[in-house]
């Protein structure tokens, strides 16, 4: 697979234009707590209409498609989040979507995809994951919405980076949860553009951390994934077409354990009033944890979600790991 080459600036701002009627500009809040490491800020993407980030890329995407070729039906493959932002963007056009999850997909995010009117099939992991490698599956038709390795999808992502930098011009580094690199990637490519200085950490979870793998390797490499409440990220390996672009744009990758995401949601919840899914509270985890080579603050967390199923969110919130 030909791997992404860099996204420029005037690519992201252009797709700020085009996705200003979908998403919103998501606030950005100091999280109160003192004795923290180091003044931590959250972006909450959990807040946007679909509960996550991926409007902004599915929506960018959309508007760039063929009209006449998505006429037909899109699709895409996702654990849930992109599955509603191609869901959401294909409702606001009038045309039909489907949708390719893993069958570990928690029942909120399923929920809503059929309440947005999209199809979910449901396949194995490993099975769900080639989709995303091969770029589409073999017996579904339609245009492919890939969640993660579209230039377009990049380019709506990266319109974080510049939210975060016209509101707090001071930041010192931006931490971002890494599935597939889609997201990081984006908001890394608008810090470089913008504020050049600034790192952007990828946050990963201990269950599957290829990421943090294959930077320690200096190649992609595979990894077990091992099953847990964190289903937005996490998985065997990485896609190919996206190491040279993660590898070069990002400072790193901080693994967190599944008791740190939890912990990072009961603080969420208990000092922000903010609902995380399980991916979205790993660059709040690690953020708390404190950054290599970064003294003080602002750093700012990517909240990057907040659909969690309810009875999940009531053990953490319990003191129990689902």
């Amino acid at each position: 697979m030909k791997a992404v080459g860099p996204i420029g600036l005037e690519a992201i701002r252009a797709a700020r234009s085009r996705i200003a009627g979908a998403a919103i500009r998501s606030p950005l809040i100091p999280l109160d707590l003192p004795g923290a490491p180091t003044e931590v800020w959250i972006k909450l993407e959990c807040l946007q209409p679909i509960g996550s980030f991926k409007i902004r890329g599915a929506a960018n995407a959309m508007a760039l498609a063929d009209s006449a070729v998505i006429a037909r039906g899109v699709y895409t493959g996702s654990a849930g989040n992109m599955a509603q932002g191609v869901a959401f963007a294909a409702r606001r056009l009038g045309v039909p979507c489907r949708v390719v999850v893993p069958d570990t997909a928690p029942r909120a995010k399923l929920d809503a995809i059929a309440r947005l009117g999209a199809t979910a099939t449901p396949l194995p992991f490993d099975e769900w994951w080639n989709v995303l490698r091969d770029h589409g599956h073999p017996e579904e038709a339609g245009h492919f919405v890939h969640p993660v390795s579209d230039p377009a999808v990049i380019a709506g992502n990266g319109t974080i980076g510049l939210e975060i930098v016209e509101e707090l011009p001071e930041v010192r580094a931006v931490v971002v949860p890494y599935g597939g690199g889609g997201l990081s990637c984006g908001i890394a490519s608008a810090m470089r553009e913008v504020s050049p200085r600034v790192p952007v950490f990828a946050a990963e979870v201990e269950t599957a951390a290829p990421f943090a793998a294959s930077l320690r390797a200096g190649e992609p490499v595979e990894v077990t994934h091992t099953p847990s409440f964190v289903d937005g990220i996490g998985s065997t390996s990485l896609l190919t077409e996206m190491w040279p672009l993660a590898s070069s744009l990002l400072a790193g990758s901080l693994v967190v354990s599944i008791e740190e995401a939890c912990a990072a949601i009961r603080v969420l919840a208990g000092r922000a009033h903010i609902v995380a899914e399980g991916a979205g509270s790993t660059a709040v985890a690690a953020a708390l944890r404190g950054l290599p080579g970064v003294d003080g603050g602002p750093v700012v967390a990517v909240v990057s979600g907040g659909n969690i199923d309810l009875h999940v969110l009531r053990a953490i919130l319990e003191g129990r790991t689902p």
